[in-house]
């Protein structure tokens, strides 16, 4: 893994804020406690790995599992061991790709939809409690920053990624 060159901008101290912000919340949504207690507020039975492939499949399915890999960012054979543990749920299924016959896309079943379903359904429950106190209008604002940066976030890493080592 490179290192990235230093900068020669001193960022803002909203910027430093922002980060550490950003570091709370990332830790405390990944946390296994709080994964644990997500699934079982759900009733899905699913480790990390799993309720994140089934949540990336939902938004674009069906899917080769070297996509889901790439969209992931993890190796493919890690793809392939939670497919299979999926598929023994009964929550994904392997299809033919209509591209290539010779290749696989892993689809949803009816009854992983449904479990993505309730994992989503008691997130934006835990997340409406812990933001009751917030006024419609704060929240609207939060989300439209919030896909803003993300966006931007995204623009930002698909730039680094074209980048050649070279450059």
């Amino acid at each position: 893994m490179s290192t990235p060159p230093p900068s020669d901008v001193t960022p803002s101290p909203e910027v430093v804020e922002i980060e550490r912000a950003l570091y709370r919340i990332t830790y405390l949504s990944s946390r296994a406690r709080q994964h644990e207690r997500l699934m079982a507020a759900a009733g899905v039975p699913l480790d990390r790995a799993g309720a994140a492939l089934l949540r990336k499949m939902a938004d674009a399915e069906p899917m080769r599992p070297g996509e889901l890999a790439a969209g992931l960012g993890v190796e493919a054979s890690h793809v392939t061991r939670t497919v299979q543990h999926l598929e023994r749920y009964c929550l994904v299924v392997g299809v033919a790709d209509p591209d290539d016959r010779r290749a696989q896309r892993i689809e949803l079943t009816d009854a992983g939809r449904d479990a993505v379903a309730r994992i989503r359904e008691t997130g934006v429950r835990s997340m409406q409690a812990a933001l009751a106190g917030w006024s419609p209008q704060d929240l609207h604002t939060l989300a439209t920053l919030f896909h803003r940066m993300v966006d931007d976030f995204l623009a930002h890493a698909a730039g680094m990624d074209a980048r050649s080592p070279a450059d």
